[in-house]
């Protein structure tokens, strides 16, 4: 039997020589990119839209007002710019209010990370029903109004709470921790907790379990399994709940005036203030300023050390 070569159709058609892809050219390759990234541009535009009205514009009027002079009746004016309001951060009241701010931000992410990893790890190391139900207690607190989480804990650290029911139970007398820094640190922990939680449970859940049993294999202790395996592994997690947590408790405002009162004036709680009880606008913009840069930085730190991982 031979076999004879059917040559392909040349007429237009599916098969035709009208039907032929056109050759890839350079012209036509740089074309085909400026098309895909218009099809981007188009798909991302609401995003940009929503980052230039929400965060762009905001953030250069604090820009501009941070630069503004503060007139004698208690006016802003914008003709006038200086860096007045900068130069007043150096002084004593401004400067321990930051590093209170800073110290407290600091001791909360401390304590999260330290009570949300084993936590996580527990959780992650579950069946898939139990990891379900513990992960729903994590959100139900997200159930209730963030304000009125604060006022209950203000009733439960008051003097006729139950703190200082069982203080008195004790032996040890009815002790009392409303208004102090230890109130504040306590709310800002129970408020914040689950933004360490979650980020945690989600790079552990992803880490392979063989890795954790080859380090036991290799006569690896617990610590150094937890140190040499699993931490770095888990690190984009750290990052990530680290960074949830520093920067809403360093710009918290709701938290100190409930639990800490006027003795644990915090970053938030002076801005508030500048903007509408001392009616400096130029000192509050400059504050704001700050905080949002170190904002910017801490999330800019989180991506370059690799958060994008996670």
């Amino acid at each position: 039997m031979t076999l004879t070569a059917v040559p392909p159709p040349s007429g237009p058609g599916p098969g035709g020589a009208g039907a032929a892809l056109p050759e890839a050219t350079p012209e036509f390759e740089r074309a085909a990119a400026r098309a895909d990234s218009r099809r981007g541009f188009l798909l991302s535009l609401p995003a940009y839209v929503y980052l230039l009205l929400f965060f762009a514009i905001p953030f250069g009027i604090v820009v501009i007002y941070s630069v503004a002079t503060r007139n004698t009746i208690g006016g802003t004016d914008l003709a006038g710019w200086n860096l007045d309001s900068y130069r007043r951060l150096a002084e004593p009241i401004v400067r321990d209010i930051l590093f209170r701010s800073l110290w407290i931000a600091v001791l909360t992410t401390l304590i999260c990370l330290v009570v949300a990893y084993p936590f996580s790890y527990f959780i992650a190391t579950r069946t898939p029903t139990v990891r379900n139900i513990m992960l729903v207690f994590v959100m139900i607190p997200f159930w209730t109004n963030f304000l009125v989480r604060n006022y209950a804990w203000r009733v439960i650290l008051g003097s006729d709470g139950p703190f200082a029911a069982v203080t008195e139970a004790l032996g040890v007398g009815r002790q009392e921790i409303l208004f102090t820094h230890s109130a504040v640190i306590l709310g800002l922990v129970y408020g914040y907790l689950p933004f360490m939680v979650l980020p945690l449970y989600a790079a552990i859940e992803r880490i392979d379990g063989s890795l954790i049993e080859a380090g036991r294999d290799l006569y690896a202790s617990g610590a150094q399994t937890f140190r040499r395996v699993l931490l770095p592994l888990s690190m984009p997690g750290v990052l990530a709940g680290s960074i949830l947590v520093f920067v809403p408790s360093l710009g918290a405002y709701v938290t100190p005036q409930i639990l800490g009162g006027g003795k644990s004036t915090m970053l938030g709680s002076y801005i508030v203030v500048q903007f509408l009880t001392a009616r400096n606008w130029p000192l509050g913009a400059s504050l704001s300023f700050v905080l949002m840069t170190v904002m910017l930085t801490a999330t800019l730190i989180y991506f370059r050390a690799g958060g994008r991982n996670l």
